[in-house]
């Protein structure tokens, strides 16, 4: 699991890191980046609050379905409002694949030891996320609104990492 989100992190780098020599992220694919990486969180706590008895991960997974409902509403009033369209790309489609890998971890994994899995998935997938709105979203962002809302979010994927780093701690 922990390499699984490793080699997350490392694409996602690896893009940043990249990106201008190669191809450059348009705002739609930014966008598209931004929503993805709010529909996976929220399809693992889906899972969570299936599999889970423990209140504070149902808490955590609650809030993360909340909270990243939340930011896909404001991107998406965003893009509709700037008449942008998201459009898939090699890093929302490497990010789709790498979830329908780590949902059927979490799909599979025995009671005694999901919220473990799924705590340690939350913790490493906010610190790549966090990494990739700092390091590729905002810098790759043309449009100051689009980019103002990344910078926005980021506080809130901090405290959500600063939670699921606490629960982490708890079990």
């Amino acid at each position: 699991m922990k390499s699984l989100i490793s080699m997350l992190l490392f694409e996602l780098i690896c893009f940043s890191s990249y990106g201008q020599q190669k191809d450059e992220l348009s705002d739609p694919e930014v966008a598209s980046v931004a929503v993805v990486a709010n529909q996976i969180d929220i399809s693992y706590a889906e899972i969570a609050l299936k599999k889970s008895k423990n209140n504070e991960i149902l808490e955590f997974a609650n809030r993360m379905i909340t909270d990243h409902n939340v930011v896909i509403k404001q991107a998406v009033d965003l893009v509709t409002k700037l008449s942008v369209t998201p459009k898939d790309n090699a890093i929302s489609k490497s990010l789709v694949e790498d979830a329908e890998k780590i949902n059927k971890k979490l799909l599979k994994a025995k009671k005694k030891k999901f919220d473990n899995i799924y705590i340690d998935n939350e913790v490493a997938y906010h610190k790549a996320v966090i990494a990739a709105v700092k390091n590729l979203l905002i810098p790759e962002s043309d449009n100051m609104e689009l980019k103002e809302l990344l910078e926005a979010v980021l506080p809130a994927l901090e405290a959500h990492l600063e939670h699921a780093e606490m629960v982490q701690k708890q079990l």
